[in-house]
This record gives C-alpha cells, structure tokens and sequence, in this order.
C-alpha cells in the first residue's frame, strides 16, 4: 500500500471521528433554528426561540447564578491554586509529594462521589446549601487545573531572571510582581479562562449542592429537558455550546503563547 493510500485512509478516518463527535452537535444548533415545536421535523427558519429566551425570567435568574458562581469560583481557584503553584517550585518544600497528590485529587475522583462527599460534609458541619455550597465545591475541583497549569508554566521559566532581579536589589516582592508575575501572568489568564469553563458548565457536581434559589444554567437545561427536547433546549444549549468554545479557544491561545514566550527566555 502506498504512502498516498495510507494517508487518504487516514483522513477519512480521522473526517469520520470528527463527523461522529460534532455531527449530533451541528443538528442540535441548526434546529434550534427551526420554526417548528416538533425537532426531529424542519418547518423553516425563525429566531422566535432565541427571543423566548430572552424573555425567560427562571433562565435568566439561572445565567445570573452561573455568571456570579463561576466569576466567584474563577477569583478563588486561581488565587489559591497560584499559590500552590508557586509554593511547590520551591525544591525543599516539604511534604511536596503527598501536597501534590492530594492537590490532583480532585481531578480523577468520578464527579459522583466528589458531589457526594461535598453534600456529606456540608451536611456535618450544618451549612445550608446555597450559592455559596456551590462556589466552594466548584474551588474544590478548580484548584487543581490552576496549580497543574500554572506550575507548567513556572517549570519553564529561567531562574536566572528573578536572580538578576534580586541581584539588582529587588526583594522577594519586587521580584515577584516585576518579573515572576508578569512571565507567569498568560499561564495563570488561561486557567482562569478554564475553570470559568469548567464551573459554569459542571452539572453533576452542582446537582449535589445546589440549593433553593442556586440553579445554575445546566441544572435549569437539565430541568428543561424533562418535558421534552424543544427547541428552546437546543437555543440555549447552542448559546453555551458557543460560550464554552469560545473559552476554551481563548485558553488555548493563552497556552500557545505562554509556551511560546518561555521557548524564547
């Protein structure tokens, strides 16, 4: 078999994996379009469910809990898990390994159980579920994408720049905000841009903590598709479909530059 033939095979392989991953995902934005109720029939173009939407108090008290949850969540995480970041470059930190192990935890506990134990311990300790059960569980699993993003993006740097800094006089915090936070600053924009991605798309988490007055919009989605697929479900799921790609584009962005950038220092 020639080399032209394997990468022929190839691409169609790789069209057909992609067709099947993004395929149901263009029906559901094209028919959110349609001007029928029915989704599996075309009645024609119309963008009457977009502005239905609009006019959605109970959606848009629910954009609002995802907006101020995830705006929340993206402030805490990416302080704390900078921190974390920056505290275990430091070689002798002690108890560096066990530190990272439970740092990552988070990331491969199924959602279930991490919702669980959350639902669990808000319980013992009597804080009633709420807006702020919510934030505290999404900076529970948020945490760790900063701390992983951010120290990849420390490892790259030159320790050589913040010891010319200190030799030229600078202390440990004029060092940190002239050099260190600067160099660091497009790693620590695109794990910001990630956990809001993650927090104002998780569901299975929030659906243990949420409380009465804290519907976020995946669990008002979630709540939608109960009584049918309409296409008000697909409106609002290509509406944040759109959010969320955009998100991670700019994240990606970020990354490429913040590797880009370290590849030159």
């Amino acid at each position: 078999m020639s080399r032209r033939h394997v990468f022929s095979g190839l691409a169609a392989y790789t069209a057909l994996v992609y067709l099947f991953l993004w395929g149901p995902i263009a029906v559901l934005a094209v028919f959110s379009f349609n001007s029928g109720r029915q989704t599996a029939v075309w009645r024609g173009l119309t963008l009457d469910w977009y502005r239905r939407l609009l006019a959605n108090d109970a959606l848009q008290a629910s954009v609002r809990n995802s907006l101020m949850a995830a705006a929340l969540t993206t402030l805490i995480a990416t302080a704390i898990g900078t921190l974390a970041a920056l505290a275990l470059r430091r070689p002798r930190f002690p108890g560096r390994g066990a530190t990272l192990a439970l740092l990552f935890l988070p990331m491969v506990i199924p959602e279930v159980v991490l919702g669980a134990a959350l639902l669990t311990f808000f319980g013992t300790i009597g804080l009633r579920l709420s807006l702020v059960t919510v934030v505290i569980a999404h900076v529970v699993f948020s945490v760790s994408y900063v701390a992983l993003v951010v120290q990849a993006r420390l490892a790259g740097l030159d320790p050589a720049l913040e010891e010319a800094a200190r030799d030229l006089g600078a202390g440990p915090v004029g060092t940190f905000r002239r050099v260190t936070l600067p160099l660091t600053f497009p790693g620590i924009a695109a794990s910001a841009l990630l956990v809001f991605t993650l927090s104002i798309d998780d569901y299975v988490v929030t659906s243990f903590v949420a409380g009465v007055g804290a519907t976020t919009l995946p669990l008002h989605v979630y709540s939608m598709l109960r009584v049918g697929v309409t296409p008000e479900v697909n409106a609002v799921s290509t509406l944040l479909l759109a959010g969320t790609i955009v998100l991670i584009v700019a994240a990606q962005r970020l990354l490429r530059s913040s590797s880009s950038d370290g590849g030159h220092e």
